[in-house]
């Protein structure tokens, strides 16, 4: 089945200018106009378009997908380049959880100096972080 880039666009719940955009990125690729100068693209793009959505979601960015689907595109040694690249991900992900809960913490202790008086003139959490 072939879709017009409004159809794909509903296909995918992406707008029309992000295909445009992932289409000059080269994450999709270009494809073939009819006569009348209308993109066809076909069930392999609405497919590529979901692995690009499902990765986002995932916390890759544009650039991490760009280089995923070279690794999707090659025929050879396909499974060692993804389980190398997903690892590295995994730590990024855990250095990132670290970071956040370093970072609760820190909002916790602030919260804790506070007397929960919404009319103090001077707020505690203010000041603390005037001080530091």
């Amino acid at each position: 089945m072939k879709y017009r880039i409004g159809e794909l666009a509903d296909k995918c719940n992406v707008n029309k200018e992000t295909i445009r955009y992932y289409e000059r990125k080269g994450l999709i690729k270009e494809t073939s106009r009819t006569d009348s100068g209308y993109r066809m693209y076909s069930e392999e793009t609405v497919k590529r378009i979901g692995f690009i959505k499902r990765m986002q979601e995932l916390g890759f960015s544009l650039s991490e997908i760009h280089k995923l689907l070279g690794v999707v595109d090659k025929d050879e040694v396909r499974c060692a380049d993804m389980y190398s690249f997903v690892s590295q991900k995994i730590g990024e992900v855990q250095q990132r959880i670290k970071d956040l809960k370093r970072i609760e913490n820190m909002l916790n202790k602030l919260k804790e100096s506070c007397p929960n008086e919404e009319q103090l003139h001077e707020c505690p959490i203010i000041e603390s972080l005037i001080d530091d």
